[in-house]
This record gives C-alpha cells, sequence and structure tokens, in this order.
C-alpha cells in the first residue's frame, strides 16, 4: 500500500485540539488547517457566541442563568461543509459576531450547565465526523484533552486589537477593543468551570511577529512531523 496514503488517512481521522484568548486568530489558522488536512474545522466559539446571540434575540438577562442553560439545551447547531454555523435552521453569519455579543459571550460561556449542555454537542461532531481541528478556550484541557496534537495560540492583547479593527475597519475603536479583549480574557482565565489556561503538553505558539500563512506553516510541520510534545 502506498505510505503516503496512509500517512493521508491517518491525518485525516485524528484530532487537533487548539485554545488561546480572543482575537488570536485560533479561527482562521484552524478552518486553514483544517483545509490542509483535509478535516473537519469544528468552532466550538461559534457555539458559545451562538448562544449568546439567540439569549439578545429573546431579550434573556445574562444574569439569568437559568434562562442561559435554557437557550443552550434547546438551540439546534449544525455546521455546513465550510463550518459555518446555523441556529435553528437559519445562518448565524454576522449575527454571532456582533459587538454586543463579544460584550456578553465570556459571561454566557462562565456558566458552567451552559458548558456542560455544548460539550457534548462538541464531541459530537467529531464523532461524526471521524476526525477535526476544534478551536475554542477549552479544547486541550476540556472537551479533546486526548487529542492527536494540542496547540495553545497566543498574542498580546494590543496586537489582537489591531487584528480585530483591521478586519472591521474600525480603526477609531481599537482601544475600546483592547479593553474589551482584556476583560474578556480576565473572566475566561478565572471562571470556576473549565478556565482557558496554558495545560501541560500543550504546545503554544506566539503569533504576534507571525503572518497566518506562517503559523499555518508551522503547525502543519509540527503535525506532519509527527511531534507531539
Amino acid at each position: 500500500m502506498d505510505r503516503s496514503a496512509c500517512v493521508g488517512d491517518k491525518l485525516r481521522t485524528m484530532i487537533i485540539a487548539i485554545d488561546g484568548p480572543a482575537g488570536a486568530g485560533k479561527s482562521t489558522i484552524a478552518r486553514r488547517l483544517g483545509r490542509e488536512l483535509g478535516l473537519f474545522f469544528l468552532d466550538t466559539g461559534a457555539m458559545y457566541r451562538s448562544v449568546a446571540a439567540e439569549a439578545l434575540r429573546r431579550g434573556v438577562d445574562t444574569s439569568d442563568e437559568a434562562a442561559l442553560v435554557q437557550v443552550a439545551r434547546g438551540i439546534d447547531l449544525r455546521f455546513d461543509e465550510e463550518g459555518e454555523i446555523f441556529i435553528d435552521g437559519r445562518p448565524g453569519g454576522q449575527e454571532i459576531r456582533a459587538s454586543a455579543v463579544d460584550g456578553i459571550v465570556s459571561v454566557v460561556a462562565a456558566v458552567p450547565a451552559v458548558r456542560a449542555a455544548l460539550v457534548p454537542k462538541q464531541k459530537l461532531v467529531a464523532e461524526r465526523q471521524g476526525g477535526v481541528v476544534a478551536e475554542g478556550r477549552d479544547m486541550t484541557t476540556v472537551v479533546f484533552p486526548e487529542a492527536d496534537y494540542r496547540f495553545f495560540l497566543d498574542a498580546s492583547a494590543a496586537e489582537r486589537a489591531r487584528r480585530r479593527v483591521a478586519q472591521r475597519g474600525q480603526p477609531e475603536l481599537e482601544e475600546e477593543i483592547r479593553r474589551s479583549m482584556e476583560e474578556r480574557d480576565r473572566i475566561d482565565s478565572t471562571r470556576m468551570d473549565s478556565p482557558l489556561r496554558l495545560a501541560a503538553g500543550v504546545q503554544r505558539v506566539q503569533t504576534d511577529e507571525l503572518t497566518v500563512d506562517e503559523v499555518v506553516a508551522h503547525l502543519l510541520e509540527v503535525i506532519r512531523g509527527g511531534d507531539r510534545r
């Protein structure tokens, strides 16, 4: 049997977990990595954003944890072949990337029962797909701690804010976005349930001085080289 075909088959059935703070480029890089390896891109952050967006749409107060959990349990979240999320059948699109969602998603995601409702849905996607590139805040520590490869993508808050305003074309909001990201970092890293953290055995990649292409190339080199340190 062709050895390259065997290697390709193995790559397409593995799980690659990527964690990191907001704005570190996880979604862009995970999507590209999945395309390169023939793996499904699982954007778990989009799932939490979808719950937050739906809570806003229904007028749910973020202090009402029981209502947030009801949204998380009842919402139908599905991905298309490109990894784009659908909320109860409608495209998530720009709705989940709105600034209002930015402002509450970390609060929503910090509710233990919300996380408990979404983790099984995340694992089910991986089971159905056979292999995934999954990105989020607790992929390497809680959802897929036994993933074939685990990475933590990091960048300074200033760099992450710069990237976000470049993406949105809102340079006048850079300072506000930087402060918002620092607050999200604080909430994500100090929450009691599944905090954002760099776990033992996870490879940290500092991306401040790297382009997306360079980060993807580095991760591919690690994966194809079999380096799981």
